[in-house]
C-alpha cells in the first residue's frame, strides 16, 4: 500500500482531549482518571469545556452542565481552566510539528495540518506517522490522532475517524467504503442547520452528496453548494499554508533532550544550535524581534518561560545565543533540565524594523556629532591631552 502512493501526503495532527492532556502532563496523578474542565467547578451553573476519554466513557460531554457530569460521574475529578497553561503547549507542539516541515498550518490551539510530501520517501509514510505519534506522546505527553490523506478536507475526515490515538490513511479511492457511508451530520464543515436542510433534499449521507447534481446544490447553496459537493467527492485544491491562520507573531525553536542533563557548557551548546534554526527560520520569514525568550521544563516536568526584552530588534544567531545564555545563566535552578526552548517574541517585518534602526542611529550619531564638536573646541582651547571620552579609561 505505502509504494502505490501518489501525489501530495497531507497529515492532519489533532490533539485528543487537549486540556485535559495538558492537565495530565502537570499532573501525572490524573492519568487514567474521568477528569474534566470546567469554566466555574465551583457553581452549579458551570460548564465542561473538555472531557478526558475516562471521562466521555460515563457520558460526561463538552457543554454539559458540571451538576449533570457529577451526576453522570460521581469519581468525575474537575479542573478549571488554565489558558497560559494551554497556550504554551500549543506552542510546543507546532514548533515539534516543524521539526518534520516547514509547511505546518495550525487551524487552532490543539489542531493543524503538514504537508509532508517532500519530507517522507515513497515507503515511509505510515511508519513515520507512527513515528511523530509516538514521539509526541513521549516527549510532550500529548496524545494525537491522525489523518493521512492527498489533500486537506479527507486527512481531517481521516483523523477523526479513529480517536484517540488512531492513524488513518483515506486514498480517494477508498471514498465509497470509508466516507461515502457516513452520516452528512459527520461531514467536516456541514453544521447543524446545514445538515437539516440537506436531509430535506434527501441527502442523508456523505454518498448522497457526492452523488446529488453540484449544479442543484449550488444553485440552493451558492458557492458554499460547490464546495460541498467537491469535498463530498474528495476534491480540495487548498494548499497548507503556514501563514493562513494568523500573523505571525513569534519564532522558536525547541529541543527534548535525550536524557536529563545537568551541565550548564551541554545547555549552552543546545541553545547554540536552537539560536542558529531560530534565525534561519527568522530570515526565512523576514522578520526580527526585540524580545527573546528562553523555556526550561525539568525532569520533573515543572516548566519555566523567561524573557528578556532589548533596546533594538535582532535576528543574528550570536546574539540570540548571547541573550538565551544570558537568560539561561540568570534562571535555571542547576536541576537537570529535560527539554530547552529558545523564542523570539513579538516580531516584526525586517522592513519595519529598519526605520526603527534607522532613527536610532540617527539620534545616535546625532548625539556623537554634538559630543565630538564639543571635543574639539575644548581640545582647541586646553590641548590633546586634557580631553577624553568616557570609556577611555575602561579595560
Amino acid at each position: 500500500m505505502e509504494r502505490e502512493w501518489k501525489g501530495k501526503v497531507i497529515f492532519h495532527v489533532d490533539i485528543n482531549s487537549f486540556y485535559a492532556s495538558v492537565e495530565k502532563v502537570h499532573d501525572p496523578s490524573l492519568t487514567g482518571k474521568p477528569l474534566a474542565i470546567a469554566g466555574n467547578p465551583k457553581e452549579r451553573r458551570g460548564i465542561v469545556v473538555t472531557a478526558s476519554y475516562e471521562a466521555r466513557a460515563y457520558g460526561v460531554k463538552t457543554t454539559m452542565p458540571v451538576r449533570e457530569a457529577r451526576k453522570k460521574c460521581p469519581s468525575l475529578i474537575i479542573r478549571p481552566p488554565d489558558f497560559e497553561k494551554y497556550r504554551e503547549a500549543s506552542r510546543e507542539m507546532f514548533h515539534f510539528l516543524a521539526e518534520y516541515t516547514e509547511l505546518v498550518e495550525p487551524v487552532s490551539i490543539d489542531e493543524g495540518y503538514m504537508d509532508m510530501t517532500l519530507p517522507f520517501k515513497e515507503g515511509q509514510t505510515v511508519q513515520n506517522a507512527y513515528d511523530l505519534q509516538n514521539r509526541m506522546q513521549r516527549e510532550l505527553g500529548l496524545p494525537c490522532s491522525i489523518g493521512i490523506a492527498p489533500n486537506k478536507f479527507l486527512a481531517k475526515m481521516a483523523s477523526d475517524m479513529k480517536k484517540p490515538l488512531g492513524i488513518t490513511v483515506l486514498r480517494k479511492r477508498e471514498l465509497s467504503q470509508k466516507l461515502w457511508p457516513l452520516p452528512i451530520e459527520e461531514m467536516h464543515g456541514v453544521g447543524y442547520k446545514t445538515a437539516e436542510k440537506l436531509k430535506q433534499w434527501n441527502i442523508f449521507t456523505i454518498g448522497d452528496l457526492a452523488s446529488y447534481s453540484s449544479s442543484s446544490l449550488e444553485g440552493r447553496f451558492g458557492v458554499k453548494g460547490k464546495k460541498l459537493y467537491e469535498r463530498a467527492n474528495g476534491i480540495d485544491h487548498r494548499e497548507v499554508d503556514p501563514e493562513a491562520a494568523k500573523e505571525v507573531k513569534s519564532v522558536g525553536n525547541s529541543k527534548t533532550l535525550s536524557a536529563d542533563v545537568q551541565d550548564r557548557d551541554e545547555l549552552r551548546k543546545v541553545l547554540e544550535v536552537l539560536s542558529n534554526k531560530v534565525e534561519e527560520r527568522m530570515k526565512q520569514k523576514e522578520v526580527c524581534s526585540a524580545n527573546i525568550q528562553l523555556m526550561i521544563r525539568y525532569s520533573d516536568r515543572k516548566t519555566i518561560t523567561r524573557s528578556k526584552k532589548l533596546p533594538n530588534p535582532l535576528f543574528s544567531s550570536v546574539e540570540i545565543n548571547r541573550q538565551a545564555s544570558e537568560l539561561l545563566d540568570k534562571h535555571w535552578n542547576g536541576n537537570p533540565v529535560r527539554l530547552i526552548g529558545v523564542t523570539a517574541l513579538n516580531v516584526v517585518p525586517v522592513s519595519e524594523s529598519y526605520q526603527q534602526l534607522d532613527l536610532f542611529s540617527y539620534k545616535k550619531e546625532e548625539k556623537e556629532a554634538k559630543l565630538s564638536e564639543i571635543i574639539a573646541k575644548l581640545t582647541n582651547k586646553y590641548g590633546n591631552h586634557m580631553v577624553f571620552k568616557g570609556n577611555h579609561f575602561k579595560k
